[in-house]
């Protein structure tokens, strides 16, 4: 079972696409779990969004529809 710590430290990594298969599903199951750790993963999402956006205009919005 991962720590909210461990569980921070995993969405940080997934967000460069570095996550093992079982680190993968270990987080998606701390994920269904913790409500703290969902708003957190969701604060970074918008965080990312919103730089990306800010930092490349339009080809941001394009790159995001292909990231989903």
């Amino acid at each position: 079972m991962l720590t909210c710590k461990d569980a921070t430290r995993l969405m940080s990594q997934k967000m460069d696409g570095k996550l093992t298969p079982m680190n993968r599903l270990a987080l998606g199951f701390h994920l269904l779990i913790c409500r703290g750790c969902r708003n957190f993963d969701a604060q970074i999402r918008f965080i990312r969004k919103a730089v990306k956006h800010v930092a490349g205009g339009a080809d941001a919005t394009e790159a995001d529809r292909q990231e989903r």
